[in-house]
């Protein structure tokens, strides 16, 4: 399953996927991922959560996160959630097709591995195509 917050900047999206996070750990079902630029969120989220920032591997592709997505995953097959945040930091590619492309890999990922994403977007969830709307909570 694949989840967007989005809204523009300062609409509390953050806020939302580190409530989700929190809610997520103490479940205690699998293994939990947060990916963000910079480390801001280390005393936000709970420390059961494995927080990675990709900042310092300079991503810029959607091509890199997947390769980055697969070897998270790879390297610990008890991952059932991840939450990324602050997308459009993280890519340079901030067309609407080029989300679309990813997302829906995203989607097939997420099938066939069982594992849950949750990513906030700073964008207008108003002006996204009707392919992305329907992953917007």
């Amino acid at each position: 399953m694949v989840k967007l917050i989005m809204g523009l900047k300062g609409s509390g999206k953050t806020k939302t996927l580190v409530d989700l996070v929190r809610d997520t750990v103490e479940q205690g079902k699998g293994d939990v991922v947060v990916i963000e630029k910079e480390r801001k969120l280390t005393y936000d989220i709970p420390y059961q959560a494995r927080l990675i920032e990709a900042g310092a591997y300079d991503i810029g592709t959607y091509e890199f996160l997947r390769g980055l997505i697969c070897g998270i995953h790879a390297g610990n097959y008890d991952i059932e959630h991840f939450f990324i945040d602050n997308f459009y930091k993280l890519v340079e590619d901030k067309s609407d097709e080029a989300l679309v492309s990813f997302v829906k890999w995203l989607e097939k990922f997420s099938q066939s591995e069982k594992v849950e994403f949750v990513i906030s977007i700073s964008a207008d969830p108003e002006a996204v195509s009707e392919e992305i709307k329907q992953f917007v909570i």
